[in-house]
């Protein structure tokens, strides 16, 4: 099962994918957690040339870090039987490079070839909040997109695939506990559902990374 939990910074969505995958493997599950961008040549790169490249730039480079993350990562997990929890995906890209100007259907044609998640959770918070919650840290290699401009475009595009049925909406600006408990409750629906699937004498073997 692959678990995408998204949102823009300062939604605290690191925070609610670690502790989705310690409190799944609470429940004896097997749990991993991964991230985007992840530490490929590729991303490495692009930190690099942030600010001096168009956004087809760094769309092409993200997509080109996912698909070595894809490939190494995600898709030998879930063919171990793993509950992959990635800390960004697909959907990112969308917005983010989206919020710089990339056309997003565009950037929804180039990642095609990633794996659907089976849940796509967005935690929503209001610019300011993500702002204010940002104030002190260090956005560091990635600040670019931190700017408030970018953020408010962002988040924009993520409600839009909200609105699509591509990604689940979720209160961010509640306490984590709250937050987390609510994703808890969607992975464990998600989960009875593949279960009651996978009892069907009709079922057919899901291939690992399918669509939802």
């Amino acid at each position: 099962m692959l678990i995408a939990i998204e949102g823009i910074d300062g939604s605290g969505k690191t925070t609610v994918a670690k502790l989705l995958v310690s409190r799944l493997r609470g429940m004896g599950l097997d749990a991993r957690y991964t991230y985007e961008p992840f530490e490929t040549p590729f991303s490495k790169a692009l930190q690099q040339l942030l600010g001096r490249v168009s956004p087809v730039v760094e769309a092409l480079a993200m997509a080109a870090d996912r698909a070595l993350h894809v490939e190494n990562v995600i898709i030998p997990w879930l063919r171990e039987g793993a509950i992959v929890v990635t800390d960004r995906y697909v959907y990112s890209s969308i917005a983010y490079q989206g919020a710089r100007g990339a056309d997003i259907e565009w950037v929804i044609e180039l990642n095609k070839f990633a794996p659907k998640p089976d849940l796509g959770l967005y935690l929503d918070v209001d610019v300011d909040t993500a702002l204010s919650r940002l104030q002190g840290k260090s956005g560091g290699r990635w600040s670019t997109f931190e700017r408030r401009e970018v953020l408010l475009r962002a988040r924009e595009i993520y409600l839009e695939l909200v609105r699509r049925g591509e990604l689940i909406y979720v209160d961010a600006r509640r306490s984590v506990d709250e937050v987390v408990n609510e994703v808890v409750r969607y992975v464990i629906e998600k989960l009875r559902g593949f279960r009651e699937f996978s009892s069907s004498p009709s079922a057919s073997h899901r291939p690992a990374g399918g669509t939802a």
